[in-house]
């Protein structure tokens, strides 16, 4: 029996906006309606999203200089 965890399911950018997308209609927060709809432009366009070679120095809970 493998300890790993399970993998979570893959779903399309499709899917993932129409979700974004329900959630935001059925909100009564506009700050959350704002939130889903910067959320949707980043499942659209992952270049906009850091990853550890843009910071490549970088440390999580590294020291303050």
């Amino acid at each position: 029996m493998s300890s790993a965890a399970p993998t979570p399911p893959r779903h399309t950018v499709a899917e993932d906006c129409a979700t974004l997308r329900a959630a935001a209609e059925r909100t009564h927060s506009e700050s959350d309606r704002r939130a889903y709809v910067l959320d949707m432009v980043l499942v659209t366009h992952p270049e906009r999203v850091s990853t550890d070679a843009d910071y490549p120095d970088w440390t999580p809970g590294g020291e303050r200089q």
